[in-house]
């Protein structure tokens, strides 16, 4: 498409007031933005595909975070990948392919300097907001270097399907685990991970307690606790944690939609005993570990040593039912919508 030969609107979506408990539609809506074109150092991109992730919820809420929240009335962001159609930047040309975080719309205009150029020939331009993006490195970094993975490592994982956990497992796995548990909300989910991901044990949180499966798919205990979910999971986590285990609080999901504090887990205190370890960590503190990451799961991924879903959501006007979808669990592996 030429430089000519293009809209003069894109689409986007927009917050127009702060969600409650959980999102309902009226909180959005999805207008036409007229497309500005760049100007000294600035690209314009059509996206390709757009990213829609858990962390998102936070940013709908006034409450201070790690992260700017959304403004209202204004488009929201999120990580994208997509071609350049027009270039006001030294070394970024219009046919380039670049991953940015101008998504929630059809075409975005921004800093050079804000895009990673991507080759879409190494992969699909998908992966590069999953199992090559953000959400990959986040396992990466996680397990390797906030949760001090090492090899003979038993590994419990919860939200084990999605985007983040199934990558976590799998890295567990080719580093040498001696056992990697995760759970998930459906058999058909426990499934996949046993069948395709190589996880030795998973179970349907859904089916009984969390603490009870949990020990009875890891008997000998966990060392590494790779935390999506929260809640229960946590509790049951600390209960089977192995002296000097390590517990990565990654996100917790059950409780995004909560209008109220969650209670907190109960058995804290057997981290005394157990010498037990809990970290939060940001994916955006180990962005030097990028090189390393892609050389090392990029490697896997060719070889199909390293398996990843992607749930493909057609339509930015399905961008928020995507979004939803994704608290919901509805997603296997990374939830994207494709423009």
């Amino acid at each position: 498409m030429t430089e000519s030969a293009l809209p003069t609107t894109s689409r986007e979506w927009r917050l127009l007031s702060r969600p409650v408990g959980w999102p309902k539609p009226e909180d959005f809506e999805l207008a036409e933005a007229e497309i500005r074109q760049p100007g000294p150092g600035e690209v314009l991109v059509r996206n390709a595909y757009v990213s829609v992730d858990p962390y998102m919820r936070g940013r709908m809420s006034a409450a201070k975070s790690y992260v700017a929240p959304f403004e209202l009335g204004k488009a929201m962001q999120g990580g994208a990948v997509g071609e350049v159609v027009a270039s006001a930047a030294e070394g970024v040309s219009a046919g380039d392919h670049v991953l940015h975080f101008g998504g929630w719309r059809e075409y975005a205009t921004f800093d050079a300097k804000q895009a990673v150029k991507v080759d879409p020939e190494a992969a699909p331009l998908s992966t590069y907001l999953g199992v090559l993006g953000m959400t990959g490195l986040t396992a990466y970094a996680g397990l390797l270097r906030t949760g001090s993975f090492k090899e003979g490592d038993s590994v419990f994982v919860s939200g084990a399907a999605g985007a983040v956990g199934s990558q976590v497992g799998q890295i567990a796995r080719l580093k040498g685990a001696s056992r990697v548990i995760g759970s998930a909300g459906s058999d058909e989910k426990v499934r996949l991970l046993v069948e395709e991901y190589g996880f030795d044990a998973a179970f349907n949180y859904k089916n009984g307690p969390v603490a009870a499966q949990l020990r009875e798919a890891a008997p000998d205990g966990v060392d590494v606790y790779f935390d999506n979910v929260g809640g229960d999971h946590l509790e049951a986590a600390i209960g089977s944690l192995n002296e000097k285990g390590r517990i990565v609080i990654c996100g917790m999901i059950s409780v995004y939609n909560n209008t109220e504090p969650a209670p907190g887990p109960k058995n804290l205190a057997r981290l005394i005993a157990t010498r037990g370890r809990i970290e939060g960590f940001l994916v955006g503190d180990h962005y030097d570990l990028q090189p390393e990451f892609v050389r090392e799961v990029g490697g896997w991924v060719r070889s199909g040593e390293l398996k990843y879903r992607e749930t493909v959501v057609e339509g930015i006007e399905n961008n928020l039912e995507a979004f939803l979808g994704v608290l919901r669990g509805d997603n296997t592996g990374k939830m994207i919508v494709k423009l």
